[in-house]
C-alpha cells in the first residue's frame, strides 16, 4: 500500500487573470468516493481549455477558489473506492475529466471517477499517455463518430498539427484515408508530412482552394475543422455537394452553416468503452504522440506563456514528478 499524505503540491488559481495568476499551493489531497480512484500524477497534459478556465470560463458558470486546472494525465492508482473492481492499486492509467469536482490534473494528486480512468497502452510511457486523454478521444471521436471516416474518402484535416490535429491525422490513416492536412510554418508542415498526410498546405499563408481542388478535383468528402476563420471557409469551399464538416466545440469562429453540407459539432466523451477504443486504435496506429513542451509542475504558469504565444506543435505537458 502507497502512504498517501495529507497534503500535496498543485499549481492553481485564487482569480482569474493571465498566466501569471497560476502559482503553486498546498492543498489537501483529495479523498476518493467509493466509485473513483485517486491517482498519483506523473504527467498533467496542458489545453487551450485550461487557458479559458483560467481566464474566467466555467461551463457550469460555478468556480470555487483555489482551483486546480488541468483536465488529463497520467500516473498510477494511489487508492481504489470501495466500489471499484476494474482498477487497483498500482495500475498504470490515463484519465480524463473535464472540470473535474475534486480539482484537476496540475496536482500531485487527482481523484476521477472510475469510469473516466484506463490502462496505458502498451506503446505509451507516462508522458505520452498523460498528452492524450482529452486530444486523444477528440481526435478519434471526430474521426470515427462525428464524421465515420471509411477507406478511400478524401478528408482534409485543418489544424492538423496541434494536440488534436497531429493524433486526427494517424487515426484517419488507419481508417485508410487521403489526407490533405493544413497546418502553418515549414515546421509544421514538416510534422504532418511525417505523420502521414498526402498533401500538405500551409493554412494562415498558403492557397487552401487550389490544394484541394488538385488533391480532389470533384471535392473532398470531410472536414475535420480544429481551427476556425478565413482558412476554415476555403475548407468549406472545397467539400462536395452532401459533403460534411465536423468540429469540436469551442472552434472559434464557429462555421456557417451551408446548404447541402452537414455540419457537426461534438464534444469528446470519457468512458470505459471509448478509453477502450482510443487504446486499440493507439496500438494499431502505432501512435506518435508529438510533444511541443515539458515543463515542471514549479513552472505551470511558463507553459501557459508558452500556450499563449501559439504555433504548437503537438502537445504542451507539465512533468508533475
Amino acid at each position: 500500500m502507497q502512504t498517501i499524505p495529507k497534503t500535496m503540491r498543485a499549481a492553481a488559481i485564487d482569480r482569474f487573470g493571465g498566466p501569471e495568476v497560476l502559482s503553486i499551493h498546498s492543498l489537501p489531497v483529495p479523498v476518493p468516493d467509493a466509485g473513483e480512484v485517486l491517482i498519483t500524477v506523473d504527467t498533467a497534459g496542458v489545453g487551450g481549455w485550461d487557458a479559458d478556465m483560467r481566464e474566467g470560463w466555467s461551463p457550469t458558470g460555478h468556480t470555487r477558489f483555489p482551483l486546480v486546472l488541468g483536465t488529463d494525465g497520467s500516473g498510477t492508482v494511489a487508492a481504489a473506492g470501495s466500489r471499484i473492481r476494474r482498477l487497483k492499486v498500482g495500475d498504470r492509467v490515463y484519465a480524463y475529466s473535464f472540470d473535474n469536482p475534486k480539482g484537476g490534473f496540475y496536482a500531485e494528486y487527482v481523484a476521477v471517477l472510475a469510469e473516466r480512468v484506463a490502462h496505458i497502452p502498451k506503446r505509451l510511457d507516462l508522458e505520452q499517455a498523460g498528452a492524450i486523454p482529452t486530444t486523444g478521444l477528440t481526435a478519434l471521436q471526430g474521426i470515427d463518430d462525428a464524421l465515420h471516416i471509411k477507406r478511400g474518402q478524401s478528408v482534409i484535416i485543418h489544424g492538423a498539427a496541434g494536440g488534436v490535429g497531429s493524433l486526427a491525422l494517424q487515426f484517419a490513416k488507419l481508417r485508410g484515408a487521403r489526407l490533405l492536412a493544413t497546418a502553418s510554418g515549414e515546421d509544421g508542415l514538416a510534422l504532418v508530412r511525417r505523420l502521414g498526410a498526402d498533401t500538405t498546405v500551409d493554412g494562415r499563408q498558403g492557397d487552401i482552394k487550389a490544394a484541394a481542388r488538385r488533391f480532389a478535383p470533384n471535392g473532398v468528402d470531410a472536414v475535420l475543422a480544429l481551427a476556425g476563420g478565413k482558412a476554415l471557409t476555403h475548407c468549406l469551399d472545397a467539400l462536395r455537394p452532401g459533403g460534411r464538416l465536423a468540429y469540436p466545440n469551442g472552434i472559434e469562429p464557429e462555421p456557417r452553416k451551408r446548404r447541402g453540407i452537414e455540419i457537426i459539432s461534438y464534444d469528446a466523451i470519457a468512458g470505459v468503452r471509448e478509453f477502450q477504443r482510443l487504446g486499440r486504435a493507439v496500438e494499431e496506429a502505432k501512435l506518435e504522440v508529438p510533444i511541443a513542451g515539458a515543463y515542471r509542475l514549479a513552472d505551470a504558469a511558463r507553459a501557459h506563456e508558452r500556450l499563449a504565444a501559439g504555433h504548437v506543435l503537438g502537445k504542451i505537458v507539465l512533468r508533475i514528478r
